[in-house]
């Protein structure tokens, strides 16, 4: 990661409320405390506060703790249990709080409804509301509808929208190095407080009502779920045709028209936002009238890289009952523990149905993984990828940590009882692995 240069205090401060410290909230509020505002950390997990007071961060996000720890020492970030007393304290409300995914692909938005009632019952002076996290069209709208009916007193307040474009793993260098700033306002005050808190981040600043801020972020995330499902898509062609899906992609991308972010073949994306994000736009068109048919197939090829997966490993190894399986990689992508929606789980689940032996490793995820897979016979956990791959009969690779591709490969060949290498990320030139005595599985080569 580039070094963070350090940001020009700016000159307009604000005393801003964060209702959240998952992924979203705690980064926004540690970086906006690191740009000089004074900043209130709400969650109504106590235990999570209580370990972020102690300056124990509760999820892995590079350069995060640093940040945090600052923030406590300058007193500029403050985390507390209590929300009425943050929202009188405070001048801007950013809501960050989950909007889980239900069966039917709609959000979950009670942790929206609630935060906003508790907004309404302590409006002790003009606040403005700032939608964070990703939710529907016509969320503000709702919430604005919550606070007018809840609300005491005449005191006026502004609802706006600023969806987040962080990256897992990058989210610090995103915050401070955006490609774009993104608000929905309804009234001039609102746009002014919103661009003074960003003053000091150098980034274009798209303004837009606020049922298209909310609309941009559920646009941005399907369109790049898009654009990997169709090169997904494409690998499975060049596995028909004997052809090169990384030459394909390479072409493709040094077409300006294309670009080549996102146009690497794999076992699919997963993580908390694409797959929430393309169920929930498809779930959103529908109700409007419109049927998204492209993104149903963009959900369908994406969870058919994962069976298409084992089925290759399964192909080499014809029986997997008593096979014992390293798979290096838990996390949905490098520099994150977080494995919601990962692809190494549905692979793992299926590869268990079948009686292999699995042992999992991962630089971060271990203790994620352990809440999704209980230690035993069959499953073992292992921060050291040699452990992992002695004596087994495939090493299958589904995250593309650095370390991973520093292995060294002439050990782990002798290490191994069968040398099958099943690359779920391309990680590895095929010509070289041959020359070293692997078979090689790939996707799309």
């Amino acid at each position: 990661m580039k070094k963070i240069a350090k940001k020009k205090k700016y000159t307009k401060k604000y005393k801003i409320c964060v209702v959240g410290a998952g992924h979203v909230g705690l980064v926004a509020a540690a970086c906006f405390a690191e740009l000089g505002h004074k900043v209130y950390c709400v969650d109504k997990d106590k235990k999570r506060i209580t370990s972020l007071k102690k300056k124990s961060i509760p999820f892995y996000e590079p350069d995060l703790e640093s940040l945090v720890k600052k923030g406590i020492k300058s007193k500029g970030l403050v985390f507390s249990s209590s929300l009425p007393e943050a929202i009188t304290k405070s001048q801007v409300i950013f809501i960050a709080v989950g909007t889980p995914p239900q069966a039917d692909g709609s959000a979950d938005l009670t942790a929206i409804e609630n935060v906003a009632q508790v907004i309404a019952k302590n409006l002790n002076s003009y606040k403005l509301i700032v939608g964070k996290s990703t939710v529907p069209v016509w969320t503000g709208r709702k919430i604005k509808e919550i606070i007018h009916r809840y609300k005491k007193n005449g005191n006026d307040f502004d609802v706006a929208s600023n969806p987040e474009f962080l990256r897992e793993g990058k989210a610090i260098y995103d915050f401070f190095y955006p490609d774009r700033i993104v608000i929905g306002v309804e009234s001039e005050r609102a746009e002014n407080i919103l661009k003074d808190i960003y003053g000091s981040v150098k980034a274009t600043i798209i303004v837009t009502d606020i049922n298209t801020s909310e609309l941009i972020k559920h646009a941005a995330n399907s369109f790049l779920a898009t654009k990997i499902s169709f090169i997904n898509a494409v690998s499975r062609v060049c596995d028909l045709a004997g052809a090169d899906v990384e030459k394909i992609s390479l072409a493709m991308g040094l077409d300006r028209r294309i670009g080549k972010e996102f146009l690497q073949a794999g076992i699919g994306y997963g993580g908390f936002c694409f797959p929430k994000d393309v169920e929930a736009f498809a779930y959103i068109s529908k109700k409007l009238g419109y049927d998204f048919g492209l993104l149903k197939e963009v959900k369908t090829i994406n969870e058919q890289q994962r069976s298409n997966f084992v089925a290759k490993v399964k192909e080499h190894l014809w029986i997997l009952k008593g096979k014992k399986i390293a798979i290096l990689g838990l996390s949905f992508k490098p520099d994150t523990d977080d494995m919601r929606f990962a692809p190494s789980v549905d692979i793992i689940k299926t590869f268990i149905s079948e009686g292999a032996r699995l042992y999992l490793c991962d630089p971060q995820s271990l203790n994620e993984a352990k809440k999704i897979f209980k230690p035993s016979e069959k499953i073992k956990f292992t921060k050291d990828p040699y452990e992992a791959v002695k004596g087994c009969d495939c090493l299958c690779l589904l995250t593309e940590w650095g370390e991973f591709k520093e292995l060294d490969l002439k050990r782990v060949k002798k290490l191994m009882q069968y040398p099958l290498i099943a690359d779920g990320r391309n990680m590895f030139n095929k010509q070289r692995i041959s020359k070293l005595g692997f078979e090689y599985i790939g996707i799309g080569k």
